[in-house]
């Protein structure tokens, strides 16, 4: 690794050596300084751009160039008339300065050739040819070239350290909700331009009084050549492995006009590509924001999901996956769009783990525990929405969206705990939700302005759980507190629940701008929310019939059959004033809350009154970089689980009982952010710090069984605070033209309290990952880039400190040989630590070789290879609430697929 890493900058130190730099600052007619002016060198041998910049708030522009050569030299900014100087350069370094006169024509700037990166007010434009260097296929290869945009390791967009909300092409949604099906699927020959726009606003007439300064949205811009045309690839392939053959087909289908577009993207293999995994799915927002987001109420409906296992790194044993996605825009004119999508993921996937689990106190008489788990899954997963924007003029806008999801999921676990024995596992849920959104804004004058949101969402989920416990021994004094028949070969437990809820949030804003630097906004809100929650724990008898045991504890409770209402009531009142480099927005929130649930034929009922701060700051530094500090209280409300009395199955061994006169916690948060991106030298600077305190939060009392690692969970509201700290920060820069460095960190702290066995349980937990990158930026010759990660997860449980460390460095290669050939590869070696020894050293190597006769050919072929050095596991570590673990996960082997591509 350390030979890599002196190989690549021994490479670009000597290509810097034999450049020249030219420098100095561009003015106007009476010396002022011109910033974000455009300065670009145009080889007049080659008549191709060797160098470009962009100018600081000072003016100082700075271009690096071959020694020894003939340039022009075009400086260009707007409403000045470009200027272009003859330069030719020697062996020494230039200062050259620029007065640029007044150009009273109007016209907008002539370049005489492709700016690579421009400015146009919010709007960062990148040419994407002057970033391409042929080797790349689809738009995330593109967007890893542009100075100031990463792809983090969710495969989300980021932008000056800021996650982009949307990504749209030619100005129509893609996938709305969703940036990570458009980096993976979108051609890169298709790609003409790169907008990032900043500060962006959906509604145009909320843009001058919302702040939308960490909203991100993203537009490409299309070649000529794909407008009305259908574009694409199809890719088809296959392989052979030590159990099946192996395939892959991946049509990718796209068509763009002015009024319509149309998009189809399919996956079907089962190698282990995942195109949109569970996480996706949960995670896809489908662009809804709740209304209520900033009013200082937090309320959780919960997730009635499985326990599913997931697979690390979308590695598995075995992962079958076959997906399509759809997506529609339509303009039948110009006051009317009409969009939508519709997505179907189908996963089958096999999983083995091997999990070591060190409970908190080991003084409790809770003893450790070893687990093997073989488990198979299958997930079906649906989506679709529709949405609709009606803007008859520029004062009214209508929007409408509909978003529906069913899935139906099942995993079946063939599990050993050193414990309790052999246990089989079966759990299968099919719920479904329908989000319905309706916005309305209405712009009365320049002065007064008025919005309406309203959401509505209405979900229906109904998890069962199965346990089939052999060794009736191990899991005798269980059976006895569950009331369980002991006189069964097994203990064949089973739990039916239902979960339905229903939720109205809604807000209606008024705003009244004062003057150019200040105004006033009236909030009138409210949440209203039902749930409906019913359980039921019965055993399986060995002759099939079902029995409902009585518990020896909790009354006799096993079954639960609660209503739970909850309403808020708000008024809203926030102020904004903009003075030199500050803008303040104070506000505060006036809240009457109601809680009331029914169950066991009591009511317990909380009302209260509350009034939530808020405060806003932002520091304009310059154009490109601020400071912002933002404080909020809020109050947490939880979903109806908690405050159900029956016993309820979570696990094997977990157990839980509600309660159901819990409070609300209440919480502080403090968040200081710093975000830079400096276009003259493409800094990207961007840090982070967050607090937060959460007072009466609702903790568990753990309760286990003796010598046993089962459990009962029973709620409280904690007298003691909880604690967090997250800080966060990247650094990025472009050295010489040629070199990418990005360094990133993240270290987290949490503390929080509960009771184990009657014993107040502080729990503190440090995570710390840093990590290094160095790539390099060539047109022509191969690119590497070389990283390292380094990992801590610390975990303060009292009693019991364990630690564990993970050491990754790695190092990716991709080159475009004669043309023709396009290489590329990658490796990670990591390194699985605790404090005393190893524990598992594995490594990935994946390597793919594929050939086109031009970059403009119809047919590619590929020869890729996946885990080459055949690792059948990995490792990682994890934290909880009641204890540590460290899991091995076994994954698929070596696969070696043969790929046809054909372009569109």
């Amino acid at each position: 690794m350390k030979n890599i890493i002196t190989t690549v900058l021994l490479c670009v130190v000597s290509i810097t050596f034999a450049q020249v730099k030219v420098e100095g600052f561009v003015k106007d007619s009476i010396g002022n300084p011109l910033e974000l002016a455009n300065v670009i060198a145009i080889n007049k041998a080659t008549k191709m751009l060797d160098s470009y910049g962009i100018t600081n708030d000072q003016g100082k522009y700075k271009l690096n160039l071959k020694s020894n050569t003939n340039y022009t030299i075009q400086v260009s900014y707007i409403g000045k008339k470009t200027a272009n100087v003859e330069l030719l350069t020697q062996e020494e370094n230039i200062n050259k300065d620029f007065a640029l006169k007044n150009d009273n024509s109007l016209d907008a700037v002539e370049l005489t050739y492709e700016m690579p990166v421009s400015v146009k007010g919010d709007t960062l434009v990148y040419d994407a040819d002057s970033f391409k260097t042929g080797t790349e296929r689809k738009l995330e290869d593109v967007l890893k070239n542009l100075p100031g945009v990463d792809i983090n390791d969710d495969g989300e967009v980021e932008v000056e350290g800021k996650v982009v909300s949307k990504v749209m092409v030619d100005g129509k949604d893609f996938f709305d909700g969703d940036s990570k099906l458009a980096t993976k699927n979108i051609p890169s020959n298709a790609v003409d331009k790169v907008q990032v726009l900043k500060n962006y606003s959906e509604v145009s007439q909320l843009s001058g009084v919302t702040d939308n300064q960490d909203n991100i949205a993203i537009n490409i811009k299309l070649k000529e050549g794909k407008k009305k045309f259908w574009f694409g690839n199809i890719t088809a392939g296959g392989g052979t492995s030590d159990n099946d053959a192996l395939y892959l087909a991946q049509p990718k289908l796209f068509y763009y006009s002015p009024e319509y577009s149309i998009n189809f993207i399919g996956d079907l293999n089962n190698i282990g590509e995942v195109a949109f995994t569970r996480r996706d799915y949960f995670k896809f927002s489908g662009g809804f924001r709740m209304p209520s987001r900033s009013s200082g109420t937090s309320i959780n409906l919960g997730d009635n999901s499985l326990g599913f296992l997931t697979s690390q790194n979308n590695r598995a044993k075995n992962i079958n996956t076959k997906f399509g996605a759809a997506n529609f825009s339509w303009s039948p004119k110009k006051t009317l769009d009409i969009s939508g999508f519709a997505i179907f993921s189908n996963t089958i996937t096999d999983l083995q783990e091997n999990r070591t689990v060190q409970y908190t106190n080991p003084d409790l008489g809770i003893p450790d525990e070893s687990t093997d788990n073989n488990t198979a899954q299958r997930s079906d997963l649906g989506m679709i929405k529709l949405s609709s924007k009606y803007k008859p003029n520029p004062n009214n806008q209508l929007d409408y969206d509909v978003l529906g999801r069913l899935s139906k999921e099942t995993q079946d676990q063939n599990f050993f705990s050193s414990v309790i024995g052999d246990i089989d596992q079966n759990e299968k849920t099919t719920p479904y939700s329908i989000n319905q959104n309706v916005n309305y804004y209405y712009t009365l004058n320049d002065k007064n302005i008025f919005a309406f949101e309203a959401q509505h969402l209405l979900k229906d989920e109904d998890p069962f759980y199965n346990a089939i416990l052999e060794d009736k021994d191990n899991y005798e004094s269980t059976a006895i507190v569950l009331g369980l028949d002991g006189a069964q070969m097994d203990y064949n437990i089973a739990q039916d629940k239902r979960v339905k809820s229903n939720q109205l949030d809604a807000k209606l804003d008024y705003w009244n701008v004062l003057n150019t630097k200040s105004d006033i906004n009236f909030t009138l809100g409210t949440i209203l929310s039902n749930q409906k929650f019913n359980s039921e724990i019965f055993q399986y008898l060995d002759d099939n019939s079902e029995f409902s045991p009585t518990p020896t504890i909790n009354d006799g409770l096993d079954q639960n059959d609660i209503n739970y209402n909850f309403s808020d009531v708000y008024l809203g009142l926030h102020y904004r004033l903009k003075s030199g480099i500050f803008t303040f927005s104070p506000g505060v929130s006036a809240h009457a809350y109601s809680a009331v649930n029914n169950q066991f034929s009591e009511k317990t009922t909380d009302n209260f009154f509350r009034v939530l701060p808020d405060f806003n700051m932002r520091m304009q530094l310059k154009k490109s970089e601020q400071i912002i500090l933002n404080y909020r209280m809020q109050t947490q409300f939880t979903d109806v689980n908690r405050f159900a009395r029956g016993l309820v199955l979570n696990n094997y061994n977990s157990l839980f009982a509600g309660i159901p006169d819990l409070e609300s916690a209440t919480s502080h948060n403090v968040n200081l952010s710093y975000f830079s991106f400096n276009m003259f030298n493409y800094t990207n600077v961007f840090a982070n710090i967050n607090y937060n305190k959460s007072i009466d939060n609702i903790r568990n009392s753990s309760v286990f069984e003796p010598g046993s690692v089962v459990r009962i969970g029973i709620p409280f509201n904690s007298d003691f605070a909880d604690e967090s700290v997250n800080v966060n920060g990247r650094f990025q820069r472009t050295l010489w033209g040629k070199l990418k460095a990005t360094l990133n960190g993240n270290f987290s702290y949490s503390k929080f309290n509960q009771f184990i066995q009657g014993n107040r349980s502080v729990n503190e937990n440090y995570s710390q990952t840093y990590r290094a990158r160095f790539r390099t930026n060539f047109r022509t010759a191969p690119n590497i880039e070389v990283g390292y990660r380094y990992t801590l997860q610390d975990s303060d449980q009292g009693s019991n400190v364990i630690k564990y460390y993970t050491k990754s460095p790695s190092v990716e290669l991709d080159a475009l040989i004669a043309k023709k050939f396009t290489f590329r590869t990658d490796y990670t070696y990591n390194n699985f630590s605790d404090e005393n020894s190893t524990i598992n050293k594995f490594e990935f190597w994946n390597a793919s070789l594929s050939y086109r006769k031009d970059k403009d050919a119809k047919l590619e072929y590929e020869i890729k290879a996946t885990n080459l050095l055949n690792t059948l596991s990995e490792n990682t570590s994890s934290s909880g609430a009641v204890s540590v673990s460290a899991t091995e996960y076994y994954i698929q082997p070596r696969y070696i697929t043969l790929r046809l591509r054909y372009e569109l």
